[in-house]
């Protein structure tokens, strides 16, 4: 890219090997990864400089969750969208399941289950973790130490998100016309604690 250049006018090495290590990637790279790939020190101070030369471009690099990817610019993603096969929707639990382990993580089934008033199904559970949109986050302390879910970065790169502070509110979702008068049900799932419901700590 011309605009990758050092002072002395030749291309900047580094900014060179950090574009071509996360073109190549697999999935979204930390700082730590790659530096440990690239084998410089100034990783962290590069990636805001590689990330303006693309602002603006048909794809962007972004952060999401403290790691590092490119996509398609979000302006033109709908073109994206006309080829690309249609995942899987999720059911209506495993919105809401989804929707209070990003609100209340960690949590555990009963957690869920006290927030939703009603049971879920291990299914809904699998489905989430397939989607790679959460993942077990150890257990709490409490009988039985049950197990606990949280999100993961690949579900804030999903969702646009650059961490769990972006999640929208209430009055962000009504005023985007995304509840309607059942799913304002919803409201008392996010405003409500989980440990208020089940009687635990912590």
């Amino acid at each position: 890219m011309s605009d990758e250049r050092s002072e002395g006018g030749e291309p900047d090495d580094l900014l060179r090997a950090l574009e071509a290590a996360l073109f190549a990637a697999e999935a979204p790279m930390s700082v730590a990864e790659l530096t440990t790939v690239i084998g410089a020190e100034d990783v962290a101070q590069a990636l805001p400089r590689l990330a303006a030369l693309y602002a603006g471009r048909g794809i962007e690099l972004v952060e999401r969750g403290g790691r590092w990817h490119f996509q398609t610019a979000a302006d033109l993603a709908h073109i994206l969208r006309r080829t690309r096969e249609e995942p899987r929707k999720l059911s209506r639990a495993g919105i809401e399941t989804l929707a209070i382990i990003a609100y209340h993580e960690p949590v555990s089934r009963a957690e869920i289950e006290a927030i939703r008033g009603v049971q879920i199904s291990k299914g809904t559970l699998d489905v989430l973790l397939e989607a790679g949109w959460i993942r077990p986050a150890g257990r709490r302390e409490a009988p039985g130490r049950p197990l606990i879910y949280a999100t993961t970065a690949g579900f804030l790169s999903h969702f646009g998100l650059a961490d769990r502070r972006d999640l929208p509110g209430i009055a962000d979702l009504k005023a985007a016309g995304l509840l309607d008068p059942v799913d304002l049900a919803m409201e008392q799932l996010i405003m409500e604690k989980p440990d208020e419901d089940t009687g635990q700590e912590g």
